[in-house]
């Protein structure tokens, strides 16, 4: 007799995910090779993702809607189990950054993560937890459909020209992310500003940081360490960080300046743009 995996549904929502999926095709009286076959996939990845052993999809989750005629629920849920994978720490910060109507950030090392390919993500992941790669890469990717939603917040970037330089993933990972960018300065949402190597000392020589404003809530200021995310409400941060910010922005090169030094950068450093997304036909 096989040595069925039994998961608890409250422990997480991708274990509840796991047990919805397992409970519907046993009562369509499925194999999981039958409803492989029927999402277009294996069996064995049926059998992963109803043992919470792999992060679904939002394209397997829409084909299993599809399959069980469940009216979209999978497709809803696979966001809570996609935002759940992100480290505990920051989650609390993600889920203000998605109810936020602005967004001020300073980065002084990466580019801001609403902002990074998925290569560029992997690549930097691959620093830390090298075995749950896949799962923060999935949890990073679903944070970003923020900026694609109707009413996306505007986005105030200024990155420190270093990121443009710093080789993250190689040079053809750059190529993308770097273009990235430049496609996402065209959105009249997003503000992409580079301070240059030029201004030296500066009004946040400490580090990165985000300020985040609402509609209806107080405004956050939210800083990272080594391992963990601090947010703060408290009015003098807050005012300070502002104030910070207003320095920077005026330090930093504009938005038209800022797009032509990107390019530069990603032509002489890491090759023409016309590279950028070409792939070999299969």
């Amino acid at each position: 007799m096989a040595n069925i995996k039994q998961l608890d549904p409250s422990a997480s929502p991708l274990d509840y995910y796991g047990a919805e999926l397992r409970r519907l095709r046993e009562a369509a009286n499925m194999t999981l090779k039958e409803l492989g076959e029927s999402v277009f996939c294996t069996g064995s990845l049926v059998g992963q993702v109803e043992t919470a052993l792999k992060v679904p999809t939002r394209d397997f989750s829409a084909r299993v809607d599809a399959a069980f005629n469940t009216d979209g629920m999978f497709s809803r849920l696979v966001s809570l189990v996609l935002r759940n994978q992100l480290p505990t720490w920051f989650q609390p910060f993600a889920e203000m950054e998605a109810k936020a109507t602005h967004i001020s950030t300073y980065q002084a090392q990466l580019v801001y993560g609403l902002l990074q390919t998925s290569g560029y993500a992997r690549a930097v992941l691959e620093t830390g937890d090298a075995k749950r790669v896949e799962e923060l890469l999935a949890g990073r990717m679903e944070r970003q459909r923020i900026l694609e939603a109707a009413r996306p917040p505007l986005a105030l970037v200024v990155l420190d020209e270093a990121v443009l330089h710093r080789p993250i993933g190689g040079a053809e990972v750059m190529r993308e992310q770097l273009a990235h960018l430049l496609e996402y300065a065209e959105r009249p949402w997003v503000q992409i500003q580079v301070l240059p190597n030029s201004v030296g000392q500066h009004a946040s020589l400490a580090g990165s940081f985000t300020a985040l404003r609402f509609t209806n809530d107080h405004e956050l200021v939210y800083t990272e360490d080594l391992i963990s995310g601090h947010m703060t409400a408290d009015a003098d941060t807050v005012r300070e960080g502002a104030r910070r910010y207003a320095s920077l922005q005026a330090a930093a090169l504009s938005e038209e300046d800022s797009a032509k030094l990107i390019k530069r950068v990603m032509e002489e450093r890491y090759g023409p743009r016309s590279a950028v997304g070409e792939h070999p036909v299969a």
